[in-house]
Parts: C-alpha cells; structure tokens; sequence
C-alpha cells in the first residue's frame, strides 16, 4: 500500500482585524477530510493572517482554492491597508514537502493550484520559488515592490505582468503568489527594550541579507501598538542554515551597541523540532544529543 502523502502549505491573506472575515476564510480547512487546520495568526499592524495547515495533495488542494475564494470575495484591496508588504486579497499560497512527497511533486500541485485560482475566479497569478519563471521572480521582494498600489500601475509591462491571466491586477482582488519550495520560513520577532524605531531599523538593515547580513533571512524594524518597545521582526527561510540562536545573538550584540537590552523574543506560528532542538543544543552545549532522546518524538511515528 502507497503511504500516504502530506504536503505543509503556509498561506497568508490580507486581513487581521476583522474576526468575521478572518474565521471565514480558515473556514475551509476545519472539517475538510485529510486536512489538518494546525494554526492561523491574525497580526493586527499588519492587517495580515498566516495560516499553517497540513493534508493530503488533493483535498489540501480544494481546500486553498475554496479559501482563496473567500478572500476575494470579503478582502477589497482598494480599501485594504497594513504595515506588511501585498500585492492581493489572497496575497501567498507557498506549498512545501512534508512526508512522503518530492518537491518535485509539490511543484507540480503549485503550478495546478495556479491555473485553477485563475480558471475559478479570474485573478491573475503569479509563481515563485520552484515555481519562478525567471531568476527575479523566485524572491517575493522582488513580485511585491511596489505593493498592490504600485504593482497595478505597472502590471501591463513585460517585466511585472502576471504568469496566469492578463497584464493587470484585479480590481479588488489584486494578484495571488503561488510557489513551492525545499523549507517554509519561520516569523521571529526579537523585542527590544526601547521607542526608537531608528535602532530597531537599524538592526533590521544588519540581520536581513540583501544589506550584508544573512542570506537566508529578510527583517524589518517596526513598532506593535499593542506592547511597549519596538520590534525586530524576521522572516528566516532556513532555521537549519542560520538557527534561531544565532539570529538571537546578532541582534542582542547590536543592540548593547545603542545601551539597549533584548527583552524577550517570540516565534509566531508554528516551527518545526529540528529548529528548536539547534537551539536548545546550542544554549545547553549538549554533545551527542539525539532527536530520539525526547519521548513525544516516539508518539509521532
């Protein structure tokens, strides 16, 4: 008997303030048959949801496409706004291999989920990652400059059009990204004990890699109305290649610079063990340690 496949995907859409609208779109995931709805993160300053959820190729399929449907139908991008860079309503649908299945294979099921948004509901696509069909389009930064009120004026150019659909963004919709990749990121946010977004930006511009810093992570300093203090958030696409602990340590050697202390740090969504364990390797300076040594590990298999 063929084991059965399971594919992560990490989709996010414009909106993390309205409960209404946000309990509507995740709607799909909840009773879907070999779907397995793990989180949603609604972020209110960055009018932004990230959902993590797990299931089989196809009806994790149907189920993003059902959400995707729901985005367009509640999130109007001319009136949406956030401090999170966006091109659409249904702004990422990135997939990636979690057992049992190729990247290959996810790619392929991205290129699918591509054709159907558009076939279904008409908004333009664009693929990245695996997915790019040139070298620029594979970084997000580089489909999304300009964001969604930028990108429409531009849309009709050979360089910014979309890969499904017509040269132009829909009019409420925008564009959705869609891609498959080796590993998802991780969100992690470092806070720091001080109201000058000016050093929070500045450790930003050290830690995200198109400035000099690691490769592997992009990074913005901002400010969470909600809490005191002022924020280094980072996208890390590759927790095995720079751990946490490392992105941990750089900013606090940058803050002492300015007299100012790391007060906490968060991990917003779910991460994978591997990830953690680096870390907790690392702090304990622990030799030999094996995954198998932490008893739940024998409950998952």
């Amino acid at each position: 008997m063929k084991e059965k496949q399971y594919v992560l995907a990490v989709p996010n859409f414009s909106d993390g303030r309205r409960k209404e609208v946000i309990e509507a779109v995740v709607e799909p995931f909840r009773n879907a048959e070999g779907v397995t709805l793990v989180s949603y993160e609604p972020e209110h300053d960055f009018n932004r949801t990230v959902v993590t959820v797990i299931g089989e190729p196809e009806p994790l399929k149907e189920a993003l496409l059902q959400m995707a449907g729901k985005c367009y139908e509640l999130i109007n991008m001319e009136e949406q706004e956030g401090s999170h860079p966006r091109i659409g309503a249904h702004d990422t649908i990135p997939l990636f291999p979690f057992k049992n299945i190729t990247l290959e294979e996810c790619t392929a099921l991205a290129e699918e989920i591509g054709k159907e948004v558009y076939a279904r509901y008409q908004v333009p696509v664009y693929f990245s990652g695996q997915n790019a069909r040139n070298e620029d389009r594979k970084a997000l930064s580089f489909i999304r400059k300009g964001q969604y009120e930028g990108l429409k004026k531009v849309a009709h150019t050979d360089e910014r059009k979309p890969d499904i659909g017509p040269a132009a963004l829909h009019p409420t919709a925008g564009a959705t990204i869609v891609s498959a990749d080796s590993e998802g990121l991780t969100a992690y946010n470092v806070f720091l004990a001080t109201e000058d977004l000016n050093i929070a930006k500045a450790i930003a511009k050290g830690v995200r890699g198109p400035s000099g810093g690691f490769s592997t992570i992009r990074a913005v300093g901002i400010k969470f109305p909600e809490r005191s203090g002022v924020v280094v958030s980072m996208n890390m696409f590759d927790c095995g290649a720079t751990p946490l602990y490392r992105a941990f340590n750089f900013v606090k050697q940058e803050a002492a610079r300015y007299g100012v202390i790391v007060t906490g740090s968060e991990i917003v969504g779910p991460i994978k063990l591997d990830y953690v364990l680096n870390s907790f390797e690392y702090y304990l300076g622990l030799e030999n340690f094996r995954k198998d040594q932490i008893l739940e590990t024998h409950l998952m298999k």
